[in-house]
């Protein structure tokens, strides 16, 4: 029986995407006003933050792999993906605003765990949502080059809720002159939480799950699924590498707002822009390069470009910052755009060997390796700037610190330059042992192909239609 891939139209690509505008809406809120809200504005000291972020690591480290088995082992009428991302929607939104409602005044204690508890809820809800959306994709089609165009459209989304997170907090947080009142931050973060649950609850009611993963594939033990994923060569290569991409990303959306209020002393949309704009150019071109060099090879040639951006961060002329930041910008579009192809790779060659198909197994467990690095982000912000002699608002009676010492500022530098485009550049180091390559990933194409059309035919009629 003749198998293709599963061609997707252009309305399916837009809808898929519309679903990471939401997400990333909340997660670039997150990732960049968390470290300057709970220190800079509240004064929550480093000691707090660092030990908030080391629970959080642990946290982390078990609900991904968890949620991940889960969701590959649920069989549902409606599917086993789809369910969980739309009633969780709602949480997420509610959990998100909590971390924003921290009394100001309560002290310390009191601060570090309504931090800790509103951080611990959120990442449950924005794990079991990013878990299943991701998982989706390697399953809808077969073809690298549709999986392309969906994270295209996914990316695109995602770059624009992004930035979208940077300008709402950015428009509405305390700003130097004004009296520190949270209420209109906190108003938008409401409005922001809405919003996005609607986005992501508009993609399930569009997307539909293959059922012949649900239907015919059989779950296999946690035991032997445990054995599957931690014996995959391209899996544990990939999410080497992707480790050092989520520490990019979280020291680089952490370190945008101390670049451009401190270092830069100009508005944060100039610096935004510089990095966006080019981004967003980039996220379509992977397309080509893709098909130049192949999904990795492209992979790494961007994280190589990103990498020297970065690294000039640290020690260029300031003026010069909003350049090296356009560089990386264009960079970033390999991690942004082709991460995800390559773990649908990892997951055909994996069906291969475990007979099912296990997306959420391989995304929980790339979560529980790389999110650490998400809180090593969180924690290097006190130690480094505290080590480094900055002067936050807090110490300085609310009021924005501008003449911070030379090695503060270089600590910013830093932070937002030298260490994630270090990580960039061992990422793309990393890569060259990954082998879904060459004629052993096209024969690894052609034999899923087959695979599939097996599956397909032991569907009864009415599914299979």
């Amino acid at each position: 029986m003749e198998y293709n891939a599963v061609k997707l139209t252009r309305g399916y690509k837009f809808i898929w995407g519309v679903a990471a505008l939401g997400t990333s809406i909340i997660s670039g809120i997150y990732g960049a006003l968390l470290p300057i809200f709970y220190q800079d504005y509240l004064g929550l000291a480093g000691r707090w933050i660092t030990l908030a972020s080391l629970i959080y690591a642990i946290w982390n480290a078990i609900n991904d792999p968890l949620f991940g088995y889960i969701t590959d082992s649920t069989r549902s009428r409606h599917g086993r993906r789809i369910p969980y991302m739309r009633y969780t929607a709602p949480f997420l939104a509610l959990t998100f605003v909590l971390v924003w409602f921290a009394p100001p005044h309560a002290g310390e204690r009191a601060l570090f765990f309504w931090m800790l508890v509103s951080m611990l809820l959120y990442d449950t809800c924005y794990t079991i949502i990013g878990l299943v959306y991701s998982a989706l994709l390697p399953e809808v089609s077969e073809s690298d080059s549709e999986r392309n165009d969906l994270q295209i459209s996914s990316s695109l989304f995602s770059l624009l809720g992004t930035l979208l997170g940077f300008i709402i907090p950015d428009l509405f947080r305390p700003k130097a002159g004004t009296s520190p009142s949270f209420l209109p931050l906190q108003v938008s973060m409401v409005v922001v939480a809405i919003v996005a649950m609607l986005l992501i609850l508009a993609t399930t009611l569009k997307v539909k799950e293959r059922p012949e993963f649900t239907r015919v594939d059989d779950p296999i033990p946690l035991g032997k699924a445990i054995r599957f994923t931690f014996t995959s060569r391209s899996f544990l290569i990939l999410v080497a590498a992707n480790f050092m991409s989520i520490l990019m990303q979280s020291l680089l959306l952490g370190a945008i707002f101390y670049l451009a209020d401190y270092v830069l002393q100009t508005n944060t949309m100039i610096l935004l822009a510089c990095l966006f704009i080019p981004l967003i150019i980039g996220v379509p071109i992977t397309r080509y390069i893709r098909q130049w060099l192949g999904v990795v090879g492209a992979q790494q040639f961007l994280l190589v470009i990103a990498g020297i951006g970065l690294v000039l961060v640290a020690f260029v002329p300031a003026p010069l910052i909003p350049v090296c930041m356009a560089l990386a910008g264009f960079g970033l579009s390999g991690p942004q755009t082709l991460s995800n192809v390559l773990f649908a790779q990892v997951a055909d060659e994996d069906e291969l060997r475990s007979g099912v198909r296990r997306e959420g197994a391989f995304f929980g467990v790339n979560a529980l390796i790389t999110k650490p690095a998400q809180s090593i982000a969180l924690a290097l912000f006190p130690i480094i700037l505290n080590a480094t002699g900055f002067v936050t608002r807090n110490e300085n009676q609310g009021e924005i610190f501008l003449n911070q010492p030379p090695l503060a500022l270089f600590g910013i530098r830093v932070l937002g330059g030298l260490i994630p485009g270090i990580a960039m550049l061992l990422g793309a180091l990393i890569l060259t042992l990954y082998p879904l390559r060459g004629e052993y990933l096209n024969r690894i194409q052609r034999q899923i192909l087959e695979l599939h059309a097996k599956k397909h035919a032991l569907l009864d009629p009415q599914s299979r239609s």
